[in-house]
């Protein structure tokens, strides 16, 4: 008489609100604490340390958003009035007082003289050849501080202009620059070291022999971390043995704050990575509700954090913008989580949705609806090149032409 083997009941599927929840848990004690100061100009994509305060009041002075003619406004009672242009005021030259009566001839971004308190634009007056600098022709009636930039009016002494926990962007480094900020106090880069796993994995311009792949994950993460402002060690790819992804993992986690991943981890006897984790330290497997990208690994060798990935591109690409960038936005200690979905049109049907929560690749299109690139499989590298976005699909939702969505830049995803 046989035996029957009964199957151990499968653990339900982890939420991927749940998961993002238990990693930045996780992530929250390794958090970067460590500080430099780096110049204003090499600042670009870190997360800052210290708010940065101005030093001086912007703008420094009043000043003139126009080429034209500064006066007092009461000295043009009515169109057309002349007044003896008593001085000249390039941008960068400090006039002297205007005296009643007279115009500045006066440059964009010049500082408007004591006793102006207008300037007409050079557009609405006309020049009169004269004595001296001539005079001027106002053809309009100008208003008391029209085309006038008061001092402080953008900034002023003391003032926060950026907080700790930003990523500094381009406008944020010339803000920074604008008050005054030479050098700012950053958190150190995040260090992540990325290895894969696979005898079947070999580099472009390598042989490629029956049943070996190229090695695109490899290319792929590495992008994306440097695009994220870490640190990569790359160490290549580890044969397919326990032993050698036992010492890959000890290297990796020597200095670094997380261990980066992809595919091998299962219960394969070619896959070693899963004992090699849990020889070395903790591992957590995880199956979240989400397509593609269903397998996650989580845990710890050492000091670092590990994160595994599933193998396929596309799951690997999609599993990083949504699980791996929360965790380095965690670790650095950077404001604010994931970009907020746009709300969108779909210009495409989707009948028959999956009962997990769905990562749809699209491309805003010149309507200002989305289309659906045609192969949502998992091994379709392709689709990430063509999509410049992700529509997040609830579970079991279908999705008929016309149907507002929630649509996910995928710049906003990669570089926040």
């Amino acid at each position: 008489m046989s035996r029957r083997t009964v199957a151990e009941p499968r653990a339900p599927l982890l939420s991927l609100d749940e998961a993002l929840a238990r990693l930045s848990a996780g992530a929250h004690a390794h958090r970067l604490t460590q500080t430099e100061d780096v110049s204003t100009f090499d600042a670009l994509g870190r997360v800052l340390a210290l708010e940065v305060r101005s030093l001086l009041d912007v703008p420094p002075a009043d000043n003139t958003s126009m080429d034209g003619y500064a006066l007092r406004a009461a000295d043009v009672a009515v169109a057309g009035a002349r007044l003896p242009v008593s001085q000249r005021i390039p941008a960068g030259v400090v006039g002297q007082p205007l005296q009643p009566g007279t115009a500045a001839r006066i440059f964009t971004g010049a500082q408007v003289p004591p006793g102006a308190d207008a300037v007409v634009m050079q557009e609405q007056c006309e020049a009169v050849v004269g004595d001296g600098l001539g005079a001027v022709q106002v053809n309009v009636v100008p208003a008391a501080g029209q085309w006038v930039r008061r001092r402080g009016e953008d900034v002023s002494r003391g003032d926060i202009v950026l907080r700790a926990g930003a990523r500094l962007t381009p406008q944020a480094l010339g803000l920074a620059a604008s008050v005054g900020a030479a050098t700012l106090t950053v958190l150190r880069r995040p260090r992540v070291a990325v290895f894969s796993t696979g005898d079947e994995l070999v580099m472009p311009g390598e042989p490629l022999k029956p049943g070996a792949i190229y090695n695109s994950n490899r290319f792929m993460l590495r992008g994306l971390l440097q695009a994220a402002g870490c640190e990569v060690l790359d160490l290549g790819i580890v044969p397919d043995r326990l032993d050698a992804t036992r010492e890959a993992l000890r290297r990796a986690a020597e200095g670094s704050d997380l261990i980066l991943t992809s595919g091998g981890v299962s219960v394969g006897e070619e896959d070693h990575l899963r004992p090699a984790v849990l020889a070395e330290g903790e591992l957590d497997l995880w199956q979240i509700a989400m397509k593609p990208g269903k397998p996650l690994a989580f845990g710890r060798v050492g000091q670092a954090l590990f994160m595994g990935l599933p193998g396929n591109p596309v799951s690997s690409f999609v599993t990083f913008l949504l699980a791996v960038a929360p965790v380095l936005r965690v670790l650095q200690g950077a404001e604010g989580s994931g970009p907020a979905p746009l709300a969108l049109r779909a210009n495409f049907d989707w009948p028959r949705p999956d009962r997990r929560r769905e990562f749809l690749r699209v491309r805003l299109n010149a309507a200002g609806g989305l289309d659906l690139f045609p192969n949502q499989s998992s091994g379709v590298l392709t689709s990430t090149v063509w999509a410049d976005g992700l529509v997040d699909n609830p579970a079991s939702q279908a999705i008929a032409r016309g149907d507002t969505v929630r649509f996910l830049p995928l710049d906003s995803l990669i570089t926040r």
